[in-house]
């Protein structure tokens, strides 16, 4: 482990899918912060000041992403769940975490808070519950072979910036920056089996949901077509406990174009969690 400039800590976790990279923040109960697909963990970074502080905060690169040890073998969210157990056994944490999973990250939310004892909340910020659209499949399938060539350049790139941000945040130098960074971290070749991994691979869970005993918040956005306002309301009626909410200006990294209201959307849930 070793101190960073930030006060924070850097550490990597041995997990059946490689070593987890992940930075730690503060003391107190641990809270998950787990982000999309193609990004890492640095897409939280302007979240984080605007959260409480007295809680211990696990920003994760995902399996194959960021700095983590690259993808070996494809694998599935099922997999990345197994992984996500792993980081918490090695990291030490005995007690039910606060989840934040953007996109990626809340398709292993998902997985995990149907499981007893693991979550003592969940937060799903733009993860579509549904399959992945026939024609949106076919168009991500034509990226796999070119990120295992070439890596996230040119038309793959524009692609994926285009996926992630709207057109006002992809104009933004410092927002398109984290995206650019985070895609030149990891191995061409691990980031095309995490995208047949974790999209390709991905299935529905609408079935599911009804297994989730945590308190849940589905956050969406104004601008994802494949999980608009009225899907995040839909999978929260299917969800014992949960509210779905919608955040404007964003697509997909809704952390990163929208951290303020963010910030605020959880400050109120782990204060409600709190009260009751």
């Amino acid at each position: 482990m070793t101190t960073t400039a930030k006060n924070e800590t850097t550490q990597r976790v041995t997990t059946r899918l490689g070593d987890l990279h992940v930075r730690i923040a503060g003391t107190g109960p641990a809270t998950v912060l787990w982000p999309s697909m193609f990004v890492d963990s640095h897409t939280w970074d302007a979240l984080l000041p605007l959260l409480p502080q007295d809680r211990r905060y696990v920003l994760v690169d995902g399996p194959g992403l960021g700095l983590s040890a690259a993808l070996t073998e494809v694998a599935d969210i099922d997999g990345a769940a197994a992984a996500a157990l792993d980081l918490l056994g090695g990291l030490g944490v005995d007690a039910p975490v606060d989840w934040v999973g953007n996109a990626f990250g809340g398709h292993v939310g998902y997985k995990l808070g149907a499981m007893p004892g693991v979550l003592r909340s969940l937060v799903s910020i733009s993860a579509p519950a549904e399959p992945i659209p026939a024609d949106l499949r076919r168009q991500i399938g034509l990226l796999k072979p070119l990120l295992r060539l070439v890596g996230p350049a040119g038309p793959v790139r524009t692609a994926i910036i285009g996926a992630m941000l709207t057109d006002r945040s992809a104009a933004d130098p410092v927002v398109r920056q984290v995206v650019l960074d985070s895609l030149r971290r990891p191995h061409r070749a691990s980031l095309s089996r995490a995208l047949e991994s974790f999209i390709l691979r991905r299935v529905d869970v609408t079935a599911g949901l009804a297994a989730i005993a945590v308190p849940c918040l589905y956050v969406a956005s104004d601008d994802r077509g494949d999980w608009s306002p009225e899907d995040a309301v839909r999978a929260a009626r299917a969800t014992p406990n949960a509210t779905a909410v919608t955040v404007s200006g964003a697509r997909t990294l809704v952390p990163l174009e929208q951290p303020e209201a963010v910030a605020v959307l959880l400050r109120d849930f782990w204060d409600g969690l709190a009260s009751s």
